[in-house]
């Protein structure tokens, strides 16, 4: 039913690894027939300005805060999105500054790795590439990329991050990054709620039971366009756990062109519980 409440509060904006502006996203969600989102940039909350809770307020759209925070146990990557936080918490400003200190010093590995290929890009250019774009934007690997692209070191920027900057890459850096635990601190800090994101990437083991034994109010078990027979193990286990069941589809933009606003979502009953 198209009048049906859904919301999508798994989103990227410009502000991080998205190709659309926060206002932009406000409208291609009422475009797609949604009701709420929850825009959960990684590690900034640039998005949350005061315009923003306006125009959302003016087109009604029901606005999440949210976020996303980069964390590492033993070298296995978690990510932790936070919702319904105060987005002016000074211990979450303090916490994201040290996040972006963090990152810049893995911007500058990345660009070494680079240079050691033959692909020099200066940390000016990368700067001055950012500023260009979108000021307030944080600094990361999609700059990079699209700064490869801009260059002609590579066709597209899919090839920048298969060939290069992704995961496992030749041109890849880990960066220092902080627990789980300290990320799930920092959003109850902000009077938020801690959810797990993504559960289906990760690998069945010891590491993963000790994931799930953290104290989160929420886990994701909607996500993106993944099939159902993949959500119902982590719906059970919410349920086991009393967790929140949440769902987003992790939109980026034309950096995940397959990937459309509102293709997964969380009904009204899920949104009021992580508003209250």
């Amino acid at each position: 039913m198209m009048d049906e409440f859904r919301a999508d509060i798994h989103c990227h904006s410009d502000c991080s690894d998205g190709t659309d502006s926060p206002e932009k996203l406000l409208h291609l969600a009422v475009a797609a027939g949604l009701q709420g989102l929850s825009i959960t940039d990684h590690d900034t909350v640039d998005a949350y300005t005061p315009e923003l809770f306006a125009e959302a307020n003016r087109i009604g759209l029901k606005l999440l805060t949210g976020i996303e925070l980069s964390s590492e146990i033993e070298e296995t990557s978690v990510h932790v999105l936070g919702y319904n936080f105060n987005p002016y918490s000074s211990s979450l400003k303090t916490f994201l500054l040290e996040l972006q200190k963090r990152r810049a010093a893995r911007n500058r590995a990345i660009l070494m790795n680079l240079t050691q290929r033959n692909l020099p890009i200066s940390e000016k250019e990368l700067h001055d590439y950012a500023a260009r774009v979108r000021e307030k934007r944080t600094i990361g690997r999609p700059h990079i990329a699209a700064l490869m692209l801009e260059k002609g070191y590579v066709h597209t920027l899919q090839e920048a991050f298969e060939v290069y900057l992704k995961q496992g890459a030749c041109c890849y850096a880990p960066g220092i990054k902080f627990t789980p635990y300290e990320a799930i601190q920092q959003i109850r800090l902000a009077d938020g709620k801690a959810v797990l994101a993504h559960p289906h990437f990760l690998r069945k083991g010891q590491m993963t039971r000790q994931i799930l034994s953290l104290p989160f109010d929420g886990i994701e078990c909607y996500y993106s366009r993944l099939p159902k027979e993949q959500e119902r193990p982590w719906l059970e286990l919410a349920k086991q756990k009393g967790w929140i069941a949440t769902g987003g589809s992790d939109y980026h933009g034309s950096f995940k062109p397959n990937i459309p606003l509102g293709c997964s979502w969380v009904n009204e009953a899920t949104f009021a519980k992580l508003l209250s």
